[in-house]
């Protein structure tokens, strides 16, 4: 079911709400990623998402623009739902062989409790990292951009600055993801190639992301292809390496 809603291009608007935005985006980023322990995590994350939507409702920006308005809501679960399938279904059949089970495998979603998995996946992931990210990059920053330079520009820009959000989280996961590691290294080439290769494949994925949101005309639809890539990844990481080592002989 397509929705299809974009926001009309308004050439000669000002660009510092942008820089308003942006600069939002670094620090909200840092203390995430650096300064907040993790515990506040859903706490900054949901602060965040409130401060991001009150610029962009100041800017002009209206909630159907943003991609947050009701009479788009259908599409946009329809594509959510549609979206999450398909990512199950490419986790199950990844996780059948052995070596693609082997990119499922971080080390640091094995060492987590059933609780402390079903928390991160079902709470942290959809109210804090997805909600977050959806308002900001596909939300927000999107409307903002395409009222300003049209909509070509707006999915360029956001994907890429969605990839460049990513390079803070990234430092270091080749250490925790066996399969990651053994292609780029380690030391500094591997968080080199890490983090390029993250920038990368978020910006590839926040160009799916945005065009889902143009198509449906709501973000619900990014949201769940986003929730279905990080919450049902770790569900299938954590039950790969606990088999694992349920089998291996004492």
């Amino acid at each position: 079911m397509i929705g299809w809603h974009v926001p009309e291009y308004e050439p000669g608007l000002p660009w510092w709400p942008l820089l308003v935005v942006l600069a939002a985006l670094v620090i909200i980023n840092v203390i995430n990623n650096r300064v907040a322990p993790q515990s506040h995590y859903l706490l900054w994350a949901f602060a965040g998402s409130v401060v991001l939507i009150a610029i962009g409702l100041l800017d002009g920006n209206s909630w159907t623009d943003m991609g947050l308005g009701w009479s788009f809501l259908l599409p946009g679960l329809i594509w959510a739902g549609a979206s999450i399938g398909l990512i199950a279904a490419f986790y199950v059949i990844g996780s059948a062989f052995r070596k693609t089970r082997q990119a499922f495998k971080d080390e640091s979603i094995g060492s987590l409790s059933g609780g402390r998995l079903a928390f991160q996946a079902l709470v942290e992931v959809p109210f804090g990292t997805v909600m977050l990210e959806e308002i900001a990059f596909r939300a927000v920053l999107f409307s903002m951009l395409a009222r300003r330079f049209g909509v070509v520009w707006a999915l360029v820009i956001s994907s890429v600055l969605f990839g460049l959000w990513h390079v803070l989280p990234s430092i270091g996961t080749h250490e925790r993801n066996p399969a990651l590691g053994s292609v780029v290294g380690g030391g500094i080439r591997g968080n080199i190639l890490t983090v390029a290769g993250s920038v990368l494949t978020t910006t590839v994925a926040g160009v799916i992301f945005a065009l889902m949101r143009i198509v449906s005309g709501s973000v619900i639809a990014p949201m769940g292809f986003h929730w279905a890539t990080n919450g049902l990844g770790y569900g299938f990481s954590w039950v790969i390496l606990r088999t694992g080592r349920r089998r291996r002989p004492s």
